[in-house]
């Protein structure tokens, strides 16, 4: 074979790993959907061995999140850090910054997994000043309900009812009255069970 039938054969050999990448991941898809947990890592596991062989950091990336997402669901917490870990390196490469948001909130569903309430807390703080620092509400609102959730797992309802006050003024500060109202009784409730 001369030069550029080689050339011309890497590219067909490589263009079908791109395929079976795909396919596997698509397959993966599908378990997962069907509740197929082994079957969907099984498949996931092979799409991210061929991305890895192919170079394709966004395919990798995509595959360690959706086995991070499966070891969430079979309680292997240790394991879902250790793939979205590995995706969230690849986003700090491509410096993507919506998808290192998003994996964020895995980590911390991860870290309340695996009883490192601390590093949860800390992860919900740094999302809480993302979502001040960009007007976003509902993603403030949202991240402090899972912030009260973690503070009651380690037993502090002080903090836990601390951080509904803060959902009830931001519902305030929105006209939300009796939303604020509910969720400022459901605070005081914490705290008087505390005492």
């Amino acid at each position: 074979m001369n030069e550029p039938e080689e050339q011309r054969q890497e590219i067909i050999e490589e263009s079908e790993e791109k395929k079976q990448a795909q396919a596997d991941f698509d397959q993966g898809k599908v378990f997962l959907e069907t509740g197929e947990l082994t079957m969907a890592a099984a498949a996931f596991h092979n799409a991210l061995v061929g991305y890895d062989q192919l170079n394709d950091l966004n395919g990798v990336a995509n595959a360690a999140v959706k086995l991070g997402d499966i070891c969430l669901a079979r309680k292997d917490y240790a394991a879902a850090l250790r793939h979205f870990e590995r995706a969230d390196a690849i986003c700090a490469k491509e410096q993507d910054l919506s998808s290192s948001l998003f994996l964020k909130k895995k980590f911390i569903k991860a870290r309340v997994g695996l009883k490192q309430f601390r590093e949860a807390v800390a992860g919900c703080m740094d999302l809480l000043d993302i979502y001040s620092g960009n007007n976003n509400p509902d993603g403030a609102v949202k991240i402090l309900g899972t912030l009260k959730d973690i503070y009651l797992k380690m037993d502090e309802p002080g903090k836990a009812a601390d951080a509904l006050r803060t959902v009830a003024s931001i519902h305030s500060s929105f006209g939300h009255k009796r939303t604020a109202e509910s969720v400022r009784a459901q605070a005081d409730a914490l705290e008087s069970g505390r005492k």
